[in-house]
């Protein structure tokens, strides 16, 4: 029954992407009475409209041309459920777990100014304390303005430790600390909020660098994911975000949010198949309980529906 909860809310989430995704390709197949190679160029650029992405557009009609092949399709109304296939497929390609087997396991968290990073930490340590996880929390982005205060209105509502420093202290030490009072508290996952200035690109990778050594030789044997977080309504704007950031820090996988609004929910499919990161939180509402753990095929079943 929950799972139902679950998908309904996806499906309620995604209902702009939807809406535009569905036209766009009902459009085309309504022309079509046959298969042939017009249809896949039309729906190729469909795809493109969709914001699913030149490269990932590419290879989803490619995979559509086997599929038609393959079945002998022949009928324009059997395609789309093949496109579902496809997408499907494509999502599934990756773990969209997030590993947090060890204790403590630490998550680490990164993204720029505004596409709420601070909201989906606070989001995730609610849902693992309601688990009955020790959640602790490490305010390592010192540098933005009132990024320590909100981290810690999202403590105080999530019920969860804090680690801080003053502002504009060296993040590394906040890291230090954090997993020091991590290891004395007996905390299960420890959230670190660290910073995401993509316009100092060697900075940022020299500080996530640092911070990368201190989780090595405090916690050895830790599982250690780095998640970027990503604004969904900025379209490609966002699959350009996941290129530089991969470029800076290895990333494990992606917190995309705002999907509920946004009609631009295509790049999930982008950035999983162009980026190769998997996507492993969407954000489809305000609400605390709104940060859903990514299902590929709920996904690809909510966008056609």
């Amino acid at each position: 029954m929950l799972k139902k909860g679950f998908f309904a809310k996806l499906k309620d989430g995604l209902s702009k992407t939807r809406d535009s995704f569905n036209s766009k390709l009902d459009n085309v197949l309504s022309v079509f009475k046959k298969v042939d190679e017009e249809l896949f160029e039309e729906l190729e650029e469909a795809l493109i409209m969709a914001d699913v992405g030149v490269d990932t557009s590419l290879y989803i009609i490619g995979e559509l041309r086997k599929k038609v092949k393959e079945n002998k399709i022949t009928e324009t109304e059997q395609v789309k459920g093949a496109i579902e296939e496809i997408v499907a497929e494509l999502l599934c390609k990756n773990d969209n777990t997030i590993n947090t087997s060890t204790k403590p396991a630490v998550i680490m968290v990164i993204g720029v100014n505004g596409v709420g990073k601070t909201t989906s930490i606070g989001k995730l340590a609610a849902r693992y304390m309601q688990g009955g996880k020790k959640v602790i929390l490490g305010a390592a982005d010192t540098f933005r303005a009132a990024a320590i205060d909100q981290l810690q209105i999202w403590a105080d509502r999530s019920g969860v430790e804090i680690v801080k420093h003053q502002e504009g202290s060296d993040p590394a030490s906040v890291v230090f600390d954090t997993i020091a009072a991590a290891k004395s508290r007996g905390s299960d996952i420890i959230i670190l909020d660290t910073a995401g200035r993509l316009h100092n690109k060697k900075n940022l990778m020299d500080e996530l660098a640092k911070i990368s050594r201190i989780i090595e030789r405090e916690l050895p044997d830790s599982s250690v994911e780095t998640l970027l977080v990503l604004d969904a309504t900025t379209g490609q704007n966002a699959v350009n975000q996941a290129k530089l950031f991969s470029e800076a820090a290895s990333i494990s996988g992606l917190v995309l949010t705002k999907l509920d609004g946004s009609a631009k929910g295509g790049i999930v499919l982008a950035i999983s198949h162009e980026q190769n990161i998997p996507v492993k939180l969407v954000g489809v509402g305000e609400g605390i309980d709104d940060l859903q753990d990514f299902a590929p095929a709920d996904f690809a079943k909510a966008l056609f529906e």
